[in-house]
Parts: C-alpha cells; sequence; structure tokens
C-alpha cells in the first residue's frame, strides 16, 4: 500500500511531467523507472496520460507496489503554463531549442522555430535564454470538476494539487473541489516564492484542517523544475524546504522536490531530515533521456538494460539514504 512505503520513508516518486502529454514518452519512463524499483509516478492529468503509465506498468511487469498520481495546476501555476513563440520576433539562433529539457522546440520546414505542446513542461528555460523575447507563456489550467472525474474511474491512487499561486479564495475552492471528488490521498505541491514561511504553513495547515491525519502528502518544492544538474546546491532548497514542514510536525508525509536529484536524500539526510521520500522529475528525465528518445527504446533489449542500469541507480541511491 501506499501508506506502507510513505510510513517506512521509502517512496521514490517519478516526476514524468505535469505538462507532459506525450504518451509514449510517459510510457516509457514508467516502464523503466518501475522496473528500476520506483514505485509513484507523478502525471498530467489526462485519461490518456494515464492510460500511457498504466501500459508502461503492464511492459515492467510489475503489478504490485506501484503507484500513479495526477498532478492539477490552476491558472498561475507555472507547472499549467505552456511556452509560444512570436515568429515576428524570432531571429531563428536556436538558442531555446538546445536548451529545452523537453526537446519541446524544434525547427519546421520553412525553418521557422515552433513549440510542441504535448511535450512542453512550462519551465521558462527557452524564456530564459532568448535574446529577442520572443517567447511568452499561456496557462492549460484545469478545472477540477472537468478532468478528475473521469480519470478517477480509470483507478489512481492520488491528486497532486498546486497550491503555488498567491489567490487564496481561487486555492481554497479548488481545493473543496477536489476533496468532493476525490476521498483518496492527496498531494498538496508548494513552495515560498509568492508566501513566504509562515504563508506556506497557514496555508497547509487550513488545507488538512478537516482531513484525517496522514491522507495527506506535502511536496515540498524547493525550486521548480530546475533539477538539471546533479551536485548540493541544486538541491540545497529542496532540503530546506522539507526541514520547514518537518520543523512544524504536521500530520502529513513529507516529500522533497524540485530541483532534487542523486544527491537529495544524501544532503537530507547530513541535515537531519527524514522524510517519506524524494520526487525527482528533470534530473530523472535528463539521465535516460538518449536511450528514451529511441524509437526502439521498449523493443530493444540491450538499449533497454543500459538505461534500467542508470535508472537504478538513482533509484537505489536515493532510498538507501533514506533509510
Amino acid at each position: 500500500m501506499l501508506t506502507e512505503i510513505l510510513k517506512n520513508n521509502q517512496c521514490f516518486k517519478l516526476v514524468c511531467g505535469a505538462g507532459n502529454e506525450d504518451m509514449k514518452e510517459v510510457e516509457k519512463l514508467v516502464a523503466l523507472y518501475s522496473k528500476a524499483g520506483c514505485n509513484f509516478f507523478d502525471l498530467c492529468a489526462k485519461p490518456e496520460i494515464v492510460e500511457a503509465a498504466k501500459r508502461g506498468l503492464e511492459i515492467a511487469g510489475i503489478k504490485r507496489n506501484r503507484y500513479l498520481c495526477v498532478s492539477l495546476g490552476i491558472k498561475g501555476d507555472p507547472h499549467a503554463n505552456k511556452a509560444l513563440i512570436d515568429e515576428k520576433k524570432c531571429s531563428s539562433c536556436g538558442k531555446c531549442a538546445k536548451i529545452c529539457p523537453q526537446g519541446a522546440i524544434f525547427k519546421s520546414e520553412d525553418l521557422s522555430y515552433k513549440v510542441n505542446k504535448i511535450r512542453c513542461i512550462g519551465c521558462e528555460k527557452c524564456v530564459s535564454v532568448c535574446p529577442n523575447s520572443a517567447f511568452g507563456l499561456y496557462s492549460e489550467a484545469k478545472n477540477p470538476k472537468d478532468v478528475l472525474p473521469e480519470i478517477v474511474k480509470q483507478g489512481i491512487d492520488c491528486i497532486e494539487y498546486h497550491a503555488l499561486i498567491a489567490d487564496e479564495k481561487e486555492v481554497y475552492d479548488k481545493w473543496d473541489e477536489i476533496n468532493q471528488i476525490y476521498d483518496g490521498f492527496l498531494s498538496i505541491c508548494i513552495d515560498r516564492s509568492k508566501l513566504g514561511n509562515e504563508g506556506m504553513l497557514n496555508r497547509v495547515k487550513r488545507m488538512i484542517k478537516d482531513r484525517a491525519p496522514y491522507t495527506t502528502i506535502v511536496q515540498a518544492d524547493g525550486c521548480p523544475m530546475s533539477g538539471g544538474a546533479d551536485d548540493y546546491k541544486t538541491t540545497l532548497q529542496a532540503v530546506a524546504m522539507a526541514e520547514i514542514f518537518q520543523n512544524a510536525d504536521l500530520p502529513v508525509y513529507i516529500l522533497l522536490s524540485g530541483g532534487t536529484n542523486s544527491k537529495t536524500s544524501e544532503l537530507a539526510a547530513q541535515c537531519g531530515i527524514h522524510p517519506s521520500g524524494v520526487a525527482i522529475g528533470s534530473f530523472a528525465r535528463k539521465i535516460v533521456k538518449e536511450y528514451i528518445n529511441r524509437d526502439d527504446f521498449l523493443n530493444n533489449e540491450e538499449v533497454f538494460n543500459k538505461a534500467l542500469v542508470i535508472a537504478k541507480n538513482l533509484v537505489d541511491t536515493t532510498l538507501k539514504n533514506l533509510r
């Protein structure tokens, strides 16, 4: 049961990307990391993505102790954003395509650059490198009542709610909707960019007030979508965020996220932080990217096994340091 892996501090959560709508990539990632020992998967809140993840589990041949979570962002949440190019401003320098971790930006037949929205996760790296300010962002935020009932019928184990924005009414209204739709595990993904430490803690306390103890996960998001590098500095804020919630002693399970990598659980242990698990996205996807991108990935045993060694090392290292 999900409760057991959280209670025993043995949760490794693979973040496929809240905005990642690439069914084939999700299927491959879930097949690979499930085989590597990952036991929790974070998915875009779309029925077809849930089905892709289930196919991945079938390919891995693992039927027990693997759990699916869908992530829901509301307007203003960066995880619900997609990039958009203003072709009139674009000089076709290609910097955006080179930096995009998802390979979501490509040169079209007419030599202009475009965004493949199903792969875009709203990380804003393209925005940061564009010399002409040619990129904008638009929100694909979803209404819980519109998307969750069908997904709940499919069979999931958790819903993650990105409670990052400053608008208090919007946050709590959508949270109430989710609680009415689903009575299982809920996860609150939160950072301190808009609220500060006190505001963040007060928000979580209010959100869990009417929920049974330990039916809620707090995903302490240090630096959202920043985990490309594998060093202690990158993951420092994730550990610092987890410490805030650990010190508050709330009846919740704590996951570290946002800038997480292979050093996260080691640094947490050194700092006396004992989370229920670690959620790793950008880094976990990056280290197997060259294999996942191959068309023959699921059919070529040699290729799959090379990626499996890399993924298993990350999972094993992370869980070992959590014990």
